[in-house]
Formats: C-alpha cells, sequence, structure tokens
C-alpha cells in the first residue's frame, strides 16, 4: 500500500475507534483516543469532548487532551467553551485542562471568576492552572487579586496549588500577597505568607513553607511580637 493510500485511509480509521471510546476496558478506549488523534477530522470533536466528560482513567483522559490537541483550534476550543458551562464537574475540569494544553488566549474571557472559584476543589485547580496559562500580558494583577480570594482553601493539594499558580505570575502577585499577609482569617495569612516566601525561595518546599508561616504569624500575634 503507498503512502498516499494510507493518508486516505486515516480518517476512516478513526470513524472505527468512535464507538471503541466506550468499551468497557480502558486499555481499547486508550487505543482508541490515539487512533482518532492520529487522524484528526473536525467530525470527532464532540465525541472526544463528550468521552472527556466521563471517562475514569486518568490514561485515558490524557490521551482524549491529545487528540483533542491534534485538531485545529477553530474546531475545539468552541466547544471547549461550551463545556464550562456543563453541570458536571469532570466536564468542566477536564475543557479547562484541555484548553490550557492549547493555548488559544481566544480562550481567556472564558475563565471566569466563577470557575476560578468553583465549589469543586478539582475545577477551581484546573482553572487556576488554564488562568496562568492563558492570562493576557498586562492583566497578571488582575488575575492574582482574583486568586488571592481562594487563600487558605481546602486542604495540601488545592492550597500548594494556589501558590503554584500565583508563583507563576511572579511579581505580578507580589502585592496581593503582602495584602493577604495581614487578612484576619489565620488560614489565609499562613497561605500568603508561605506562597511569598516560595515566590522568593522556590527551594523552601511548601510544608516547610507553611510551618515557617505559622511560627511568623504566632510571633506577630503575641504581645512582644506586636509591640
Amino acid at each position: 500500500m503507498t503512502t498516499t493510500e494510507q493518508d486516505a485511509q486515516q480518517p476512516e480509521r478513526g470513524l472505527r475507534a468512535l464507538p471503541e471510546l466506550a468499551d468497557g476496558r480502558a486499555s481499547v478506549r486508550l487505543r482508541a483516543a490515539m487512533a482518532i488523534g492520529s487522524a484528526p477530522d473536525p467530525r470527532y470533536v464532540e465525541k472526544l469532548v463528550e468521552r472527556c466528560a466521563i471517562e475514569p482513567d486518568f490514561s485515558v483522559r490524557e490521551m482524549l487532551t491529545w487528540a483533542l490537541i491534534r485538531h485545529s483550534a477553530s474546531a475545539t476550543v468552541p466547544r471547549l467553551v461550551d463545556e464550562l458551562r456543563s453541570e458536571r464537574p469532570q466536564a468542566r475540569s477536564q475543557a479547562l485542562h484541555t484548553l490550557s494544553k492549547i493555548g488559544e488566549r481566544q480562550a481567556w474571557p472564558a475563565i471566569t471568576r466563577e470557575l476560578l472559584s468553583d465549589s469543586d476543589d478539582e475545577v477551581a485547580r484546573t482553572a487556576w492552572r488554564a488562568a496562568v496559562a492563558l492570562v493576557p500580558e498586562g492583566e497578571e494583577s488582575h488575575l492574582a487579586g482574583v486568586l488571592a480570594t481562594q487563600l487558605g482553601r481546602g486542604e495540601r493539594e488545592t492550597r500548594l496549588s494556589l501558590s503554584r499558580a500565583l508563583i507563576a505570575l511572579g511579581e505580578a502577585a507580589s502585592a496581593t500577597l503582602r495584602k493577604a499577609m495581614t487578612d484576619l482569617d489565620p488560614r489565609v495569612r499562613h497561605h500568603a505568607i508561605a506562597t511569598e516566601r516560595l515566590l522568593r525561595d522556590p527551594d523552601a518546599g511548601f510544608d516547610f513553607a507553611i510551618e515557617e508561616a505559622k511560627r511568623i504569624a504566632a510571633l506577630q500575634d503575641s504581645p512582644v511580637g506586636g509591640a
């Protein structure tokens, strides 16, 4: 078979693979997503996005994202933006993840304050990463201000994700962090102090920075420290 004949059969292989995205075996779904991504066609975008919303296996979800990235942004970005309004947290999270990988700044307006403060921690964490990836030049300080409203939120992994997002904004986050370092809520204050420390010294380590932040805050709150 010639190269031209093989190329002509690529779209058909992709079409044949579409039903396999619903197979009960993760290995089959993984191969199907790979086959579809290897033969990109706008007809596949809808099924790929739909599968992202319900796919239980992390490796398969990553392959679905890869398959979507293989398609043109003009075909994928509008559909992914629509998915951000889904009632399914995984649909929102996976759409945000894929948009961040595509990197098209036209998706920036869709990264709303509501998504950045989504009640689902995984959606919010993915929104923070996507926002940092897509933020236009000059909007970094505003984004830092919105992200700072989430300081102190959740458990370690959530707080670490937020710190990484703020640190990725660099000096644009400094003023916001300094303000948050005097917040009345101790969780916010500790998180802000730790993040500011990591911004200055990335090698400090998150857990060490949090413990140091608690010591600093305790000294500030003590009669001697406050004198």
